[in-house]
């Protein structure tokens, strides 16, 4: 079996042949031996990959890192086998969108810091997510739901997620929107990036005032790997097969459960847990980790 090893630069940043060059002597001081296909570009400076015989063990890639990280550069190395997945499942806050859409509503209601601080500590790792939740959608009762609307507005994609859903979805694979948030933001975000299916948690508003609380079942970690589990069974793809994405300790199960989970921008505690991290790039890293090249992409 051989194994890709992906350069992604950050979007300020030029991918050069002196990065690859540095990089592949490091391999050689390591010992790994490179295949004798030559490096491929996958996007003009931007991405490139180097085909290995041997997956890269923990050390070695903290070697790697050592110096990508000094270069503003993501490293990944995956299987080169079946690299285009079928499924994608991808969180919203601060994932999709660069928003925390809650801590947003929050912040129009006057209440921000309040509420940033508990999402901060969910996000984290350090309060359980379901509490966290209600603690905070309980500090919006009496709320107009126009808030909602207002939010909407300012809420802002992150950099590559449309060309991330819509290039994969041209090429047949399936991508759904799990999210702790409000279905009232998932299926605009959806539509908007062309996810197939999209789920959250469901605000309850009578009268057009927010009630202060969320229909149950509520959507939390456990729920995020349920559906995962739903879209393996409904579309008879194995998880090694799929590709996930998330930013925060609630996204761990469904990461750690996947052939390739990828934590963008992540929270120290998911970095932490996970082998493969998008720290400089953007979104359309993803499609980098597949084997697409930027000529592949619809933007």
């Amino acid at each position: 079996m051989k194994f890709a090893l992906i350069f992604v630069s950050s979007p300020t940043k030029k991918l050069s042949t002196a990065h690859l060059a540095h990089a592949q002597s490091l391999l050689a001081e390591l010992a790994v031996p490179e295949t004798d296909i030559p490096p491929k570009w996958l996007g003009a400076h931007r991405a490139a990959e180097i085909i290995l015989f041997d997956k890269l063990n923990t050390d070695q890639m903290a070697t790697l890192r050592a110096y990508t990280n000094s270069q503003e550069i993501d490293v990944f190395c995956v299987s080169n086998i079946d690299r285009a997945k079928p499924l994608l499942l991808a969180d919203m806050d601060s994932t999709i969108v660069t928003d925390e859409t809650l801590d947003n509503i929050a912040a129009k209601a006057g209440i921000g810091e309040q509420v940033a601080k508990i999402t901060a500590s969910a996000m984290n790792g350090e309060i359980d997510f379901i509490a966290a939740l209600n603690a905070r959608v309980a500090m919006l009762k009496g709320q107009n739901v126009s808030l909602l609307a207002e939010v909407l507005e300012d809420t802002t994609l992150s950099a590559g997620a449309e060309i991330l859903v819509r290039t994969m979805a041209k090429h047949g694979a399936t991508c759904v929107l799990v999210s702790g948030g409000f279905t009232f933001f998932t299926e605009h975000i959806a539509r908007k990036c062309g996810f197939a299916y999209n789920h959250g948690n469901i605000l309850d508003i009578k009268d057009n005032i927010i009630q202060g609380s969320v229909t149950p079942p509520i959507l939390d970690k456990h729920a995020k790997k349920e559906f995962l589990n739903h879209y393996l069974d409904k579309l008879k793809v194995k998880a090694k097969d799929t590709i996930a994405v998330g930013d925060g300790a609630n996204d761990l199960n469904m990461l750690q459960a996947v052939g390739t989970g990828v934590g963008y921008h992540p929270k120290p505690a998911l970095e932490q847990a996970l082998q493969h991290n998008i720290k400089y790039s953007d979104l359309t890293a993803l499609l980098y980790i597949q084997g697409y090249t930027e000529a592949e992409f619809l933007k």
